[in-house]
C-alpha cells in the first residue's frame, strides 16, 4: 500500500471580534490580513476584504478546541484580531 504523503499547513488564530469565536486562517492567507491592516492602520473605513478560515469547535472527548475543517467560511479582515497564544 502506498504512502500518502502529508502536507503540514501551519494557521494562525485569530478572534472574530462580533462573534466572539476563534479562527484558524492558513499562514499564506494570513499574509493578506497583515497587508490589509498595514495599508489601513488608522483609518475609520475599512474595505469588506475577506479571507477563508476554519472556525474553532470544542471536542467534547478531550475537553479542548480543534479546527473544524468539515466547513470552510469567509471572513471580513476588518472583524479579526491575532489572537495572543502565550
Amino acid at each position: 500500500m502506498p504512502t500518502l504523503p502529508f502536507q503540514n499547513v501551519e494557521h494562525l488564530v485569530y478572534e472574530h471580534q462580533s462573534a466572539g469565536k476563534l479562527v484558524a486562517i492558513e499562514k499564506e492567507e494570513s499574509k493578506k490580513v497583515g497587508a490589509f491592516f498595514k495599508k489601513y492602520k488608522g483609518k475609520k473605513s475599512k474595505p469588506s476584504e475577506k479571507v477563508t478560515g476554519f472556525w474553532f469547535v470544542l471536542d467534547e472527548e478531550h475537553n479542548s478546541l480543534k479546527i473544524d475543517f468539515s466547513e470552510e467560511i469567509q471572513i471580513e479582515i476588518k472583524e479579526l484580531e491575532l489572537f495572543p497564544l502565550k
